[in-house]
Order: structure tokens, then C-alpha cells, then sequence
């Protein structure tokens, strides 16, 4: 117990950190290649539908399981809670709260992570649609 209160934030930061990284990297990835694509090149619409939309999975996926992560530091940081009181013997309210408080910031962080996550996705996919449709429009 006493490693996972060592490791416990600088593993989920961590992991949250790496996401949040990964995320903005393919989205300012996907930004300027949708910013400046040339529809013209693509001889189907399957093509094109696989080239707009390359590297979505990864911001989607960050988005929809960073609270997850946080969650799961919460979790874990409410059990050392219980278990540092457990092993105390006393309940004292302010140690608790203390505890308590540290633990949620886990779940902060992460929605800190995901609500830009689902935003920068929902941006993407709209302008992936919207690429699609002009090329649509080109084949007429």
C-alpha cells in the first residue's frame, strides 16, 4: 500500500500527461492536413474517407477514457484514504477531507484533459463531413 501512495499521482499525471500530449499532437496534426488537403487527388470517396479521417480514433479514444483514468486515481487515492485511517485508529475530519480532496483531483484532470479531447474531435469530424460533402460535389 505504502508504493501505491508513493507512485499513485505521478502514475495517473503521468498517464493523463502522455494522453493529453498524444491528443493535441494529432489534432494540430489532423488541423493543418484538413486545413490543406487537395480533394482532387482522391480517385474514390473511400479513399478520402480513410485519409480525412486518420489519427480521429486516437483523439476520440483520449477523450472518452481520460476521465476514466481520473477516475481511477480517485479510486485508488480514497482507498489509501481509508486504509491510512484504518491503520490509525482514529478518525480525525480533517485528515479525511484532506485525503479526500487530493484523491478527486484525479478526476479533475482528467475531464481537464477530455472535454478539450471531445471539442478538438467534434471540430475534426465536422470539417471531415464537410471535406467529404465538397468532394461529393466535385464528382457531380
Amino acid at each position: 500500500m505504502e508504493l501505491l501512495k508513493i507512485y499513485l499521482d505521478p502514475a495517473v499525471f503521468g498517464i493523463l500527461g502522455l494522453m493529453s500530449v498524444l491528443m493535441l499532437g494529432f489534432t494540430i496534426e489532423r488541423y493543418l492536413y484538413l486545413r490543406s488537403v487537395d480533394l482532387k487527388q482522391f480517385a474514390n470517396i473511400h479513399e478520402l474517407e480513410v485519409a480525412l479521417s486518420n489519427h480521429l480514433a486516437v483523439i476520440s479514444s483520449v477523450g472518452a477514457n481520460a476521465p476514466y483514468i481520473g477516475l481511477l486515481g480517485t479510486v485508488l487515492g480514497i482507498l489509501i484514504t481509508f486504509n491510512e485511517m484504518g491503520q490509525g485508529g482514529s478518525i480525525d475530519v480533517k485528515t479525511i477531507m484532506v485525503g479526500l480532496a487530493l484523491a478527486l483531483k484525479a478526476t479533475a484532470l482528467g475531464l481537464v484533459v477530455a472535454i478539450p479531447a471531445i471539442m478538438f474531435y467534434n471540430g475534426l469530424l465536422r470539417r471531415v463531413e464537410v471535406l467529404t460533402c465538397e468532394w461529393k460535389g466535385q464528382q457531380l
